[in-house]
């Protein structure tokens, strides 16, 4: 469970906690002063597994975890956050020797590192710009879920419809490849675009590749 705090919740929406896990309890305090200063909701974690063991009341916001902890440290808990499926916008807080660890923790999908000392206009702009990334991917993962539920809305025919219309093929090519009158792939595109709810065939296409799908 996150650690608890003297000082009262700050007004913020879900996607503005952020979660500070550092093993030195000084640098938990002092960034969770000037994070809440600046309007954010903090919860703090002494280690990566009690953090690790809060997450289902952690999903949202972004961490800001220290690359160096004893026990698990932070590149490991980026691997076992990246493991369990949690896309979770990450800050790396490294020393002034841990240039590679930054570098590797930004190649395994952290969002930024900051490099002690930090100002706390770095901070700040570090979790800003950590908050705005994961509001945007959750964004993005809305939108492919609903692209994806309307297209699998679709019957086998309309998808293999579909699927040649946004290759590029006209409906005579289109029903040449499926073996079907060029009039009946008029009736599955119809169909198609009414299950889809859109109104051409760009919009369809958008939404076939929002989906996830290849062709």
């Amino acid at each position: 469970m996150p650690e608890p705090h003297a000082e009262p919740s700050a007004p913020a929406s879900g996607d503005d906690v952020v979660h500070v896990i550092d093993d030195d309890e000084a640098v938990r305090r002092s960034l969770a002063l000037l994070l809440f200063s600046a309007g954010y909701v903090v919860e703090t974690y002494a280690s990566a597994e009690s953090f690790l063991a809060a997450l289902p009341e952690t999903m949202g916001g972004c961490a800001v975890i220290d690359v160096r902890m004893p026990g698990m440290d932070g590149l490991q808990l980026q691997e076992q956050l990246t493991a369990r499926g949690v896309h979770l916008p990450v800050v790396v807080v490294t020393g002034h020797a841990d240039i590679a660890l930054a570098v590797r923790a930004m190649k395994s999908g952290a969002r930024d590192f900051v490099e002690k000392p930090y100002t706390n206009e770095r901070m700040i702009d570090a979790v800003i710009a950590a908050l705005a990334s994961g509001r945007l991917d959750l964004t993005r993962a809305r939108r492919a879920s609903e692209a994806l539920a309307r297209v699998n809305r679709l019957s086998t025919r309309e998808y293999e419809v579909l699927r040649e219309l946004v290759a590029g093929r006209p409906n005579k090519l289109v029903a040449h490849a499926l073996n079907i009158s060029p009039r009946t792939v008029e009736i599955h595109r119809a169909n198609m675009m009414d299950k889809l709810g859109v109104r051409s065939l760009s919009e369809a296409v958008r939404t076939f590749i929002a989906a996830g799908y290849d062709y």
